[in-house]
This record gives structure tokens, C-alpha cells and sequence, in this order.
């Protein structure tokens, strides 16, 4: 008796293509990353590797570290994960794993810098730790030009201070109270 759930029977390929179509995704297809249209983006390379991406149709600056940039790098033509991971092993790190090269595309899927078509990496922290040596994790982090200035107002900088921040002293704590 055949298994049902079975990538061979016919309930398990129905299964499969209302999975893909739930989740958006196509099960057992290659996955394949690709970056966004880049006409808003303006990319500056920093000199450790990392960068900073700031995206003018939506004001948000994105900022990614040795390890996040070169899979940024790596995603500049459509590629599989196994691609991007050897182009990562290529310019940046010989040591660097698929499952690390996972790790930081799906970080920047989540930012929406890349989009992904296909099986996404089933890769938990363990396996991405376990692989590392020398390299590393990928880090991808955003804020919103209203999100700096909200940010830039609150700090309450005071330019009799020597245009430093003033530190902030509770009451409490103050000398002479």
C-alpha cells in the first residue's frame, strides 16, 4: 500500500501544490534569490565589508555587516543558495556554509532586499552556529528616516554642552540632593 503522504502518490503531489499555494511558495523547486529593483536603492561599500543601503522610494537606510554584504554581493545575479554560498566562499570566506549563506539571505528577504521563489532553507540557529568558525552571523538591521528623527529629537542635544548630547542624570543620583 502506498503511503499517501508520499512525494509519488497523487494526494501527496495535491497536498504539496496547496501547500505552495498557501504558503507562496512552490515545494521541491530549486530556490532561487533574486534582488529587488535596485533604481531606488543607492548602495555604499564600506571598507570592512559591510554596507549600507538606503532606499529612497521608502526613506529607509539598511545597514549589514562583512557577512550580510557579501551575500548581498552574491545576489546580484539570480542564483540558488548553493551559488550564493560559493560566491560567498569566494569573496569573502572560505568557511562560510550553506547554512550561513541561508541564514543571511533570509535576512535580507525579510528586509524585502532579495525575494525568494522556491523551497526556502529549513535551517534552524543550531545548525548555523554549529557551522561557523571564524566567520560572522549575518546582520541586517533598518530604520526609517521618522524613525531617526524621532530618535535624533529625543536624545536633546544641547550645543552649550560642547554639541554633545547632555548625560542624562536622574534626580536621584544627582550630587548635593
Amino acid at each position: 500500500m502506498q503511503d499517501i503522504h508520499s512525494s509519488s502518490s497523487p494526494i501527496g503531489y495535491i497536498l504539496r501544490v496547496a501547500a505552495s499555494v498557501l504558503f507562496g511558495r512552490p515545494e521541491g523547486v530549486p530556490m532561487q534569490i533574486e534582488r529587488v529593483s535596485s533604481c531606488d536603492l543607492v548602495v555604499k561599500s564600506l571598507p570592512d565589508g559591510s554596507r549600507i543601503i538606503v532606499n529612497s522610494n521608502n526613506e529607509t537606510v539598511f545597514a549589514m555587516n562583512a557577512t550580510a554584504g557579501a551575500a548581498w554581493d552574491a545576489c546580484a545575479d539570480t542564483a540558488t543558495l548553493a551559488g550564493v554560498t560559493e560566491k560567498m566562499q569566494r569573496s569573502f570566506d572560505p568557511n562560510v556554509t550553506q547554512e550561513l549563506a541561508g541564514a543571511a539571505v533570509l535576512q535580507l528577504e525579510e528586509k524585502k532586499l532579495v525575494t525568494i521563489n522556491g523551497d526556502t532553507p529549513k535551517t534552524t540557529r543550531r545548525e548555523v552556529l554549529a557551522g561557523l568558525s571564524a566567520v560572522a552571523l549575518p546582520l541586517v538591521v533598518s530604520l526609517t528616516v521618522g524613525e531617526q528623527q524621532a530618535h535624533a529629537r529625543n536624545a536633546r542635544s544641547n550645543h552649550s554642552f560642547g554639541g554633545r548630547p547632555r548625560p542624562r542624570i536622574p534626580d536621584h543620583q544627582r550630587l548635593g540632593k
